[in-house]
C-alpha cells in the first residue's frame, strides 16, 4: 500500500492541472496556465520516475481496488489500479513525452486566443491515458479508453472556425466510436462468461476456461467464447490504433495544432489500442484465430498505409502515414506473440515520433504556418538544429543503426518471420517490405523539406529563422532517446523485463528464440547489417536521393507516365471516398426506414392515431349499450345470469 499515494500524485496531477487551466484560465492568464500544467507534469513525471524504481528495482507490485463504483447482484464495479512492469513503463513514456509537449506548445501555440483550453485538454489527455494504462479491471481501462477518445475529438477540432478541423473531429470520433462498440461487446462477454471485470480473476480462470473449449452459436455457426471475445476486443485496438479498415480517421487529426499530433501519435491513443492486446494477451493467447486475425491486419496496415505516405505533399500528413505504418508493426508483433517487441518499438516509436512531429512543427513555425512541401526546400541552411533533429528521427524511423528504429523493428521482422500462424508469409513480406516503403517517404519528406531547391517566396525566406528554446529544448531531449533508447532497452525486451505482466503459451514464444539466437545487442547489430530491411533500407534512401536531390524531374515524370496509379495512391485506395460515400447513404436510407416504419407507421398511425381510433370505437359500442331503458338493462342482467349459471353447471 506504500504505492498508493505516489500512484494517485502520478495520475491526479495532470487531472488537476487540467482543472485549473480550465476553469481558472482567465484569472491565472496564460503564463499561469502553462506553468500550473507544465509544474504539474512534471511532478507527475518524476513521481513515475520514482515508482518504476520502486517496481524494477526493489520488486514491489500493485493491484488494489480503490473504491467500489457500483453493484448490480453478484457483479461488483472497482475503481482500482494495478502497478507492475508493463504499467511503469508506459507511465514513464506517456509522462515523459507529455512533459515535454507541454513544454513545446509553449512556443508553438504563442499568442493564440485558445492557450489555456490548449493546456487544459492535453493535460486532461494525458490524465486519461494514465487512467487506462494504471486500471485492474476494464471498468477503468473503459473509462480511460473513451476519456482519451473524447479529448482527442476537442483537441482535432481545437481551431472549430476551421470547417475541415470540425470534419476532421467528427470523423476520428465516429470511427472510434465504431472500434469501441466492438470493445464494449467484448467487455460484456467477458463480464459474462467469467461474472469479473477485473483483470485477475479472469486471467486465472482463462486457462481452465480455455480447456473446457466452451462455444456459442451466432447465425448458426459455432464460435470459440475465447476467439469471440478477442476479436471483439481486438476491434477497439482497430479503432483506437487506427489498424485497416477503420484508419481513415487517424490523417485528419493533423488537422488540430502540431503538438497535439505528437501527443496522440507518439505516445496516447493510438498506443492505447497496443497496450490494451499486450496487457490481455492472457486471452489473446487462447486463440489462434485471434492471434492470426492480428498478425496479418498489423501487417497489411504496415505496408498499405506506408505506401501512402509516398504521394502526400503535408510534411505532417507524411508523419501521419507514417504513424499508421509503425503502429502496423506493433500489432503485428503482438499477432506472432511477441508482445515484449511490440511495446519496445512503441517506446522507440514515442521517442522518434514526437521529435519527427514536433521538428515539422519547427518547420511549420519557421515558415509562419505553411505546411506544404512543395513550398519549402533548402531549409538545412536556415534551421540547423531542427535539420539535425530531423535527421535523427529519420534515420531512427528508417531504422538505420545504431538509431533506436532499427533494433525494435528489426526484432518484430524477425518475430513475425518466426511465426506459424496462418497468414504468418503473407505478414512477412508485408512487413519486410515495409522497410523500403519506410525508408522512401522518410526520405522523401526529409530531401523535400531541407535539401533541393528553394521553393519559399521572398517574404518568407526573409523571416526564416531557428525556432525559439521552448521549441529547440523538446526537440534536443527527444533525440537522445531516438539514438540511445534501442541500444539500452534491447536485452530488457529480449528478457522477460515484463515479468508476469505479459503472458505467452510456450508454443508461441518467439522472443526465447530470439534471445537464444542473439547473445547482446552488438552481434544484433552486425547481423542487422547483413539482412534484407537493412538493405532495402538503404535502397530507399538512396532512391529517394536520387529521385528529389540529384534528379528531381523523376517523381514528376513518373506521375505523368502512370496517372492512374498516382490517382489510386492519392485517393488512398479509393477506400475514404467509398466510406464517405456508403455511410451517408446508409444513414440517410435507415433514418428514412426510421422515419416511415417507426414515426409515421408505428408512432403515428398505431400508437397516437390508432389509440384515438380505439377509443372512439370503444365510445361508441358502449354508448349504444347506454340506452337508458330498464327492460334493456334487466334483459342484460338475465342473460348474464344465466350466462354464468351454465358455466358453473358446465364446470
Amino acid at each position: 500500500m506504500q504505492l498508493t499515494p505516489w500512484l494517485l500524485i502520478v495520475l491526479l496531477s495532470p487531472f488537476v492541472g487540467s482543472l485549473i487551466a480550465g476553469l481558472l484560465g482567465k484569472k491565472i492568464g496564460v503564463r499561469g496556465a502553462q506553468w500550473a500544467t507544465i509544474m504539474l507534469m512534471l511532478v507527475s513525471f518524476l513521481s513515475a520516475l520514482w515508482v518504476a524504481k520502486l517496481v524494477i528495482v526493489n520488486g514491489l507490485t500493485y493491484n488494489h481496488n480503490l473504491y467500489i463504483w457500483g453493484s448490480a447482484d453478484d457483479f461488483i464495479f472497482p475503481v482500482g489500479l494495478l502497478v507492475d512492469r508493463l504499467t511503469v513503463y508506459m507511465m514513464v513514456v506517456v509522462t515523459f513525452v507529455s512533459l515535454l509537449v507541454h513544454i513545446y506548445s509553449i512556443g508553438y501555440m504563442e499568442g493564440d486566443p485558445g492557450n489555456q483550453r490548449f493546456f487544459s485538454y492535453i493535460s486532461g489527455f494525458t490524465f486519461a491515458m494514465l487512467s487506462l494504462v494504471m486500471a485492474n479491471n476494464f471498468l477503468l481501462l473503459f473509462f480511460g479508453w473513451e476519456g482519451v477518445g473524447l479529448v482527442s475529438y476537442l483537441l482535432i477540432g481545437f481551431w472549430f472556425k476551421k470547417e475541415s478541423a470540425n470534419f476532421a473531429s467528427l470523423k476520428a470520433f465516429i470511427a472510434n466510436r465504431v472500434g469501441d462498440l466492438g470493445f464494449l461487446l467484448g467487455i460484456a462477454a467477458v463480464l459474462m462468461y467469467f461474472g469479473s471485470i477485473e483483470y485477475a480473476p479472469v486471467f486465472h480462470a482463462m486457462p481452465g476456461f480455455a480447456l473446457k473449449n466452451e462455444t456459442i452459436t451466432i447465425l448458426g455457426q459455432h464460435w470459440s467464447v475465447i476467439t469471440l471475445a478477442s476479436i471483439l476486443l481486438f476491434i477497439g485496438a482497430v479503432g483506437k490504433s487506427a489498424q485497416i479498415p477503420l484508419h481513415i480517421w487517424l490523417e485528419g487529426s493533423m488537422e488540430g495544432p502540431t503538438p497535439i499530433s505528437a501527443l496522440i501519435h507518439a505516445a496516447t491513443m493510438v498506443t492505447a489500442g497496443v497496450y490494451m492486446v499486450a496487457r490481455l494477451s492472457p486471452i489473446f493467447e487462447h486463440s489462434a484465430v485471434a492471434l492470426s486475425t492480428v498478425l496479418i491486419i498489423g501487417a497489411a496496415t504496415c505496408f498499405f498505409m506506408g505506401i501512402l505516405g509516398l504521394v502526400q505533399t503535408d510534411i505532417k500528413r507524411v508523419i501521419a502515414y507514417s504513424t499508421l505504418s509503425q503502429l502496423g508493426y506493433m500489432v503485428a508483433a503482438e499477432g506472432a506473440s511477441a508482445y515484449s517487441i511490440g511495446l519496445f518499438h512503441l517506446m522507440t516509436h514515442a521517442a522518434f515520433k514526437a521529435l519527427l512531429f514536433l521538428a515539422a512543427g519547427s518547420v511549420i513555425v519557421g515558415l509562419h504556418h505553411e505546411q506544404d512541401m512543395r513550398y519549402m526546400g533548402g531549409l538545412r541552411r536556415y534551421m540547423p538544429v531542427t535539420y539535425v533533429c530531423m535527421l535523427i528521427g529519420a534515420l531512427a524511423l528508417s531504422a538505420i543503426p545504431p538509431f533506436a528504429g532499427f533494433y525494435s523493428k528489426d526484432l518484430i521482422i524477425e518475430a513475425v518471420s518466426m511465426s506459424h500462424l496462418p497468414g504468418a508469409g503473407l505478414a512477412t513480406f508485408f512487413v519486410v517490405a515495409g522497410a523500403l516503403v519506410t525508408a522512401m517517404y522518410t526520405f522523401r519528406m526529409f530531401f523535400k523539406v531541407f535539401h533541393g531547391k528553394e521553393h519559399m517566396t521572398d517574404a518568407q525566406r526573409h523571416h526564416i529563422k531557428e525556432s525559439p528554446k521552448s521549441i529547440l529544448f523538446p526537440l534536443i531531449m527527444l533525440a537522445i532517446p531516438s539514438v540511445l533508447a534501442g541500444i539500452y532497452f534491447f536485452e530488457p525486451a529480449l528478457h522477460n523485463f515484463f515479468g508476469s505482466a505479459v503472458y505467452v503459451l510456450p508454443q508461441h514464444n518467439s522472443v526465447v528464440h530470439l534471445a537464444g539466437d542473439y547473445h547482446g545487442v552488438w552481434q544484433f547489430t552486425l547481423h542487422g547489417l547483413q539482412t534484407l530491411p537493412f538493405w532495402l533500407a538503404l535502397a530507399g534512401i538512396g532512391l529517394m536521393w536520387i529521385c528529389y536531390v540529384a534528379v528531381p524531374s523523376i517523381p514528376e515524370r513518373l506521375a505523368r507516365m502512370m496517372p492512374w496509379a498516382y490517382q489510386f495512391l492519392v485517393r488512398k485506395y479509393w477506400v475514404e471516398p467509398a466510406f464517405e460515400m456508403f455511410f451517408p447513404w446508409l444513414t440517410q436510407r435507415l433514418g428514412m426506414i426510421l422515419w416511415r416504419v417507426g414515426d409515421t407507421l408505428l408512432i403515428d398511425r398505431i400508437c397516437v392515431d390508432g389509440s384515438a381510433l380505439l377509443v372512439r370505437l370503444f365510445g361508441t359500442v358502449t354508448r349504444r349499450l347506454q340506452t337508458g331503458l330498464l327492460y334493456h338493462y334487466a334483459f342484460v342482467m338475465m342473460v348474464g345470469l344465466v350466462v354464468m349459471m351454465a358455466w358453473l353447471f358446465w364446470h
